[in-house]
């Protein structure tokens, strides 16, 4: 991994660890849907990283979670349940996002919250053994 790819790593990654600080404060403050958007894209901008560790993006969400999916949980470099944590954050994100008349409790919202610090936790792991491996 040459040094500018582990700079938009790290980029990433801090720009993930800043978004869940956000969703966390929004979440005290009774901004629910809000804060399930910072969740998820926490959790996104670390799938990001990663993908830039091997080479690879793609412009949309969709084609994201695709390839980390392909390139990560199903290689067993991730664990499944954070690759489902991942597409269920999107799918909520989604309907909070797009769909009119959505009511969200504060339950869901920190759930959402706790699973993407976990997901950051894991790709910090997983960067971290991708490293050792030079």
């Amino acid at each position: 991994m040459t040094d500018d790819v582990l700079e938009l790593i790290k980029y990433r990654f801090s720009q993930a660890e800043e978004t869940l600080t956000a969703a966390k404060e929004l979440l005290a403050n009774g901004h629910y849907k809000d804060a399930i958007n910072r969740s998820y894209y926490a959790m996104f901008y670390c799938g990001l990283g990663l993908l830039a560790g091997k080479k690879l993006g793609s412009s949309k969400h969709s084609g994201v979670l695709s390839l980390f999916s392909q390139h990560f949980v199903k290689t067993g470099m991730f664990s499944a349940e954070s690759g489902r944590h991942l597409r269920e954050a999107f799918e909520l994100r989604q309907r909070c996002d797009y769909r009119e008349f959505v009511e969200i409790e504060r339950g869901p919202v920190e759930e959402v919250i706790a699973n993407a610090d976990r997901f950051i936790k894991e790709a910090h792991r997983l960067l971290d053994e991708m490293q050792n491996q030079k």
